[in-house]
């Protein structure tokens, strides 16, 4: 096998990976209707999505570290393997409760198949075909995002739910024997140094915040239970910072955070999150609750977001060689807050094909800026932080979608229908146009930086 084909057998597995990653949010949702009304157990819903995300959030920067240390390989492979052993225990699940920790199981193998992809592309591809391989990998969600529901409904309609989980496993076993055949790394064997006490610090930490922005969503309404976690997690967010500012090999090197790049880049990201999270939810409650039109049309409305988020991360690739990342950063961010500005004149004579001429733009802009961010936080640093650093990059990502679906979830109506719905959405709305700003504010100071220090 030679070279080339070598790299085009690792962008093969990389793209069915995260393929993975991306489909399971939408093709779950999708299932989910049939699968409370198989296991029963509807009060715990949202648990299935929560647990996932939440395993997800924590698993994520701790196999990017752990890649840095024993490779990006043997630690892709664990977690494919935790993945497709939670996938299979979902499918077999007899119960909700059962479901609910198989699915913990799956997001924590997620949580390296949704960062060592991209280590591995800044590893094996120079600047210039990194960006354009980034382009091509960043597409992958917006497939998914069109596959997930129509598979989803198919497979639930014709086959069973259970199956939506086990079609996993012929997929992740090609990516593995992919990856072992053509990624070759050179690791030097020595005695590595975890940072157990930092990775167990992080995950209480998660998991206290992440519980406490559910029960807030629920309550809407401040707890003693709430508060309480709140200083669980304020305590062990300091605690944290102090063990990784003096272990020898911390799970997130905080000298990461001097990079401008990825700081910059992590900041941007967490902003950008919350907004695509909000728009992703509450466009179709808008088109359903508000237009009074089914939830078909919903689904029509955000499909042009699927089309050309694709169309945007390969464009934005091919202008890495020309344009700076700053530049293409602030034009994807700009046409963010326009279409998010367009949101806001929403009223309930909004014709769909308008909504999809404005879900369209935004998922143009989101491919160019997200595509532009990742190549940046990968080619800041060398090999042995690059792990730690996309590690960093998609935990403020998935943040920012788990505050921003905490924190709009208050603004939204107890009232699913009507003008109060219409205006508490109006709120959101006005609020994502306010962070798109904020976000271009961020961005403009990647003009700043010196694209010369990356690293090709």
């Amino acid at each position: 096998m030679n070279k080339d084909t070598k790299k085009k057998s690792v962008v093969i597995a990389l793209l069915i990976a995260t393929f993975l990653t991306a489909i399971e949010g939408t093709i779950v949702s999708t299932a989910m209707p049939r699968i409370v009304e198989d296991l029963g157990g509807s009060h715990l819903y949202t648990w299935v999505i929560s647990v996932y995300l939440l395993a997800l959030v924590i698993a994520t920067p701790v196999f990017g570290k752990l890649a840095d240390l024993y490779g990006r390989k043997i630690m892709f492979t664990i977690g494919t393997i935790i993945f497709l052993i939670g996938s299979v225990l979902s499918g077999l699940s007899l119960t909700m409760e059962q479901l609910i920790v198989y699915r913990v199981i799956q997001g924590i193998g997620a949580g390296a198949l949704a960062t060592i992809p991209f280590t591995i592309i800044g590893d094996v591809f120079e600047f210039k075909m990194r960006a354009k391989m980034q382009g091509w990998i960043s597409s992958v969600w917006g497939i998914a995002g069109i596959v997930g529901p129509l598979a989803g409904g198919v497979i639930v309609d014709k086959i069973t739910w259970h199956w939506i989980f086990f079609l996993n496993l012929p997929f992740g076993i090609i990516s593995l024997v992919l990856l072992w055949t053509a990624l070759h790394e050179n690791i030097e064997k020595k005695k590595q140094i975890i940072d157990y006490a930092g990775i167990l610090t992080f995950a209480v930490t998660m998991t206290a915040f992440l519980y406490a922005l559910t029960l807030l969503k629920e309550h809407k309404q401040v707890t003693n239970s709430i508060v309480i976690l709140f200083i669980v997690a304020v305590v062990g967010l300091c605690l944290f910072f102090l063990i990784e500012a003096k272990g020898k090999e911390p799970m997130l090197p905080l000298a990461l955070f001097k990079n401008g790049f990825i700081t910059i880049s992590n900041i941007a990201g967490f902003l950008l999150g919350f907004i695509l999270v909000a728009i992703t939810f509450y466009i179709p409650l808008w088109v359903q609750g508000v237009t009074g039109l089914n939830a078909t049309f919903s689904g029509v409305a955000m499909l042009p977001m699927s089309v050309t988020w694709p169309i945007g991360a390969i464009l934005s690739g091919r202008l890495m060689s020309k344009r700076s990342i700053g530049s293409i950063t602030l034009v994807g961010v700009g046409i963010i807050i326009l279409a998010c500005s367009g949101f806001v004149f929403f009223n309930t004579d909004t014709p769909v094909p308008w909504m999809m001429m404005v879900t369209g733009v935004i998922g143009f802009g989101f491919g160019l800026t997200f595509t532009a961010y990742t190549v940046a936080v990968q080619s800041a640093v060398d090999w042995n932080m690059r792990g730690a650093a996309m590690g960093s990059n998609n935990l403020m990502r998935n943040l920012g979608q788990v505050i921003g679906i905490a924190v709009s979830g208050l603004l939204l109506s107890d009232e699913l229908h009507g003008n109060a719905l219409e205006t508490s959405l109006h709120s959101v709305f006005i609020l994502l146009v306010v962070l798109a700003v904020c976000s271009f504010v961020v961005t403009g100071f990647l003009l700043r930086e010196k694209e010369s220090s990356l690293v090709e």
